[in-house]
């Protein structure tokens, strides 16, 4: 029987329960207080001072640096991540743009993977670039090649598994244990959304910050927007000085919903799975369905790393059909749909679905070979009962076989 009074004996479900609660943010509620505040009054020039030398711990300074409301969450997401600190951001984008700002300068390399959602793309072409700092992308199946890509001012390597649309999985730890064996001062980054922190600990795989858009998993209804970098001990104090220079901050109540959604992450994340393998096994099977690419089936590339690497999957998974469908063809697919709504983001309780055509998923996906002629259809799959979802995607693919 695990001890209340160690932490180390609890597991994961039950941790972020408990996480972030200490006594001084919750002042004896059940939850963290909510503390908006800018200015922080200091009763004495002694404890003012005190403030000052103790800014970067969990101290009242100044509301950009953060409230406890703030605080219980960054001490939460280091539990959950295994890291030394937590930055917070206001959406997931800045997380990113500003975690590799935070550590490049003019002239330096960074590495990204061709798989990386779009916009930490754009950040690279078209920010980054002014600043005569240059990108290589490369494809996320490379994994001992990888040191072919590293050059003398390589600064990040930036990593993202599931691969954003096409759910390719790599192989982290050769492409971690190459990558510091030809320069160990390389910062090593991932965009960690899909796991939410929780099926893969990127720190553990010797990755220097994992990042997430607490707006999907984290927030977990489709409310608010926010970002987290949990870094570990050797990348924190610049991470956490840079995204205060930069005047990276999020006001107190979306802290407060992160830290209340963290409470139900793993039973949501449990139900996305359950559910999400129901119908992507159902599509699996279906005359109109190419290929089915969910990290947990044997059809999505790097399914082996992810059963070596992963704890389980979540609700967002693609698939290809037999089919190119007109843009005619995919309204009349998807307008009439019951419960999947078309939306960008996902990870809220509700269903999405998104389609995209071979030449824009190409636009996306510039530096990394896309092997896909047909139709492309990305699903998250919310907390609606499988058999219905299932009946509504029948539906949508009946209109199509009904209109070919």
């Amino acid at each position: 029987m695990a001890n209340p009074n160690d932490k180390a004996n609890f597991t994961q479900e039950t941790g972020l329960i408990h996480t972030g609660r200490d006594p001084r943010y919750t002042l004896q509620t059940v939850n963290p207080i909510v503390q908006r505040g800018s200015s922080i009054i200091f009763d004495s020039l002694a404890q003012k001072q005190f403030a000052g030398q103790n800014k970067h711990k969990t101290e009242l300074f100044y509301g950009r640096r953060g409230t406890l409301t703030h605080f219980a969450l960054k001490e939460a997401l280091c539990e959950l991540e295994g890291g030394a600190g937590c930055a917070l951001f206001p959406s997931g984008a800045a997380a990113i743009s500003q975690s590799i700002l935070a550590f490049v300068k003019t002239g330096d390399h960074v590495l990204m993977t061709g798989s990386a959602y779009e916009p930490s793309q754009d950040f690279c072409h078209h920010i980054l670039t002014k600043f005569g700092v240059e990108t290589t992308f490369f494809e996320a199946s490379i994994s001992h090649k990888i040191i072919d890509y590293i050059k003398p001012n390589t600064k990040v390597l930036f990593l993202e598994s599931p691969g954003s649309i096409t759910m390719e999985v790599q192989d982290i730890p050769t492409i971690v244990q190459l990558a510091r064996a030809k320069n160990p001062e390389i910062i090593i980054m991932i965009d960690n959304t899909w796991a939410a922190g929780y099926l893969f600990k990127a720190l553990s795989f010797g990755i220097d910050i994992s990042i997430q858009s607490g707006t999907k998993y984290l927030i977990g209804h489709s409310d608010y927007m926010l970002g987290t970098a949990v870094s570990n001990e050797r990348c924190w104090d610049q991470l956490r000085e840079q995204a205060y220079t930069l005047g990276q901050t999020v006001d107190a109540d979306t802290a407060y919903m992160a830290s209340r959604g963290l409470r139900t992450l793993a039973t949501r994340l449990k139900q996305h799975e359950a559910s999400s393998l129901q119908v992507a096994n159902w599509l699996n099977s279906h005359p109109l369905v190419d290929k089915v690419f969910h990290p947990a089936l044997a059809s999505c590339p790097g399914h082996e790393f992810f059963k070596r690497d992963f704890q389980g999957s979540c609700g967002l998974f693609s698939f290809t059909l037999n089919h190119n469908l007109s843009e005619e063809q995919i309204a009349h697919m998807i307008e009439p749909a019951k419960l999947f709504k078309m939306a960008f983001s996902w990870g809220g309780f509700e269903s999405l679905i998104l389609a995209i055509e071979p030449n824009a998923l190409k636009s996306m996906r510039p530096k990394n070979s896309v092997d896909i002629t047909t139709t492309l259809i990305r699903l998250h799959i919310g907390l609606e009962s499988p058999e219905d979802l299932i009946h509504d995607l029948g539906n949508m693919l009946k209109r199509i076989e009904n209109y070919l």
